[in-house]
């Protein structure tokens, strides 16, 4: 996975390790299996929160895994133009390129590491395209869609676009060099991520190398997720087995552990977990294909919206393509 790295992990600033006598070890309420699908125009995707309470996700609403798929020459597909409202969508590239456009005037291409920020908002369309070169020679293709909610006073907010480079991200070392830690948005430890939030969570990207165990402070009044990205380990002081397509619910307390096992596959080498947690909302959701709100008559407006085009309109140079925008997803 070529999501930045370093050389020596033990010249980066350390996480502490938790006090535990004030923050306890949150124990593992569930691990479950994301189930695959295909999003898009056909890309495979296996769905991260698929059989998990929206109460325990809160604030965050969908995340698909992205591949991993090595795609030959001509292979490569994206989605079309589609709309959104009322949420953000967080995408992490770690092996791939993809490429975005808005209606808002956003966009660019992100590759590993890369992180692109939208928030929809009051609404807006995009499409995400894997690059012509790409599509020519095909390659590997591996990252990340998260969607954050929005609370109810910021459902209409201003579609906004981050672009978020590798190298903005904060990287942090475990207490003994074991474990790369990535911050992409929130903070661990007072280390801030660059990704500005409307919700206040964290997203961490760690890489956990054999044998190595990772033991996170986190925010009490966060939820906790754990989703594996690539190899084998144990979750919780109770050690509970997890691995690649896996996402552990955590309970409630002051820290996050996660172990890899000594012993990984020939094709892992290392432990690869995407951390992530939230402030709960607490607000109803209304959530049907692109829109993510509070009430059913909101959704209805949000189609209707979209229907008269008063979700943004497709920048001409991509209509000459792409023709009239497509029905919402």
């Amino acid at each position: 996975m070529p999501a930045v790295t370093v050389e020596n992990t033990l010249a980066l600033p350390r996480v502490p390790q938790p006090n535990p006598m004030t923050d306890e070890d949150r124990p593992v309420v569930s691990v479950t299996t994301a189930p695959k699908g295909f999003e898009g125009e056909g890309f495979p995707v296996r769905r991260a929160f698929a059989g998990v309470d929206l109460r325990s996700l809160d604030p965050f609403i969908h995340m698909d895994q992205m591949g991993e798929v090595e795609y030959a020459p001509g292979e490569p597909k994206g989605t079309p133009w589609h709309p959104h409202r009322g949420f953000e969508t967080v995408t992490y590239m770690i092996d791939g390129e993809m490429k975005h456009s808005d209606s808002n005037g956003g966009g660019g291409l992100i590759t590993n590491g890369d992180t692109q920020w939208m928030t929809a908002g009051a609404g807006i369309l995009h499409i995400e395209t894997p690059p012509e070169h790409l599509v020519v020679s095909g390659g590997l293709f591996h990252g990340l869609q998260l969607w954050v909610n929005l609370p109810r006073a910021k459902k209409f907010a201003p579609p906004r676009y981050q672009d978020i480079t590798s190298s903005k991200v904060a990287l942090l070392s475990s207490a003994d060099g074991g474990a790369l830690v990535r911050v992409i948005a929130g903070e661990v430890a007072g280390h801030p991520g660059p990704g500005s939030t409307y919700t206040p969570i964290t997203l961490v990207h760690a890489t956990i190398t054999p044998g190595a165990a990772l033991t996170l402070p986190w925010h009490r009044d966060f939820n906790a997720l754990v989703y594996t990205l690539a190899g084998t380990g144990t979750v919780g002081s109770e050690h509970r087995p997890i691995e690649s397509g896996q996402l552990a619910v955590y309970g409630a307390g002051g820290a996050i552990t996660v172990a890899a096992n000594a012993q990984q596959d020939s094709r892992t080498a290392a432990l690869e977990v995407f951390i992530l947690g939230g402030q709960p909302i607490r607000e109803p959701v209304a959530a049907y294909g692109p829109f993510v709100m509070n009430t059913k008559a909101e959704l209805l407006q949000a189609f209707e919206d979209y229907q008269a085009g008063r979700l943004g309109s497709i920048p001409a140079a991509h209509a000459d393509v792409h023709g009239a925008t497509p029905d919402a997803e």
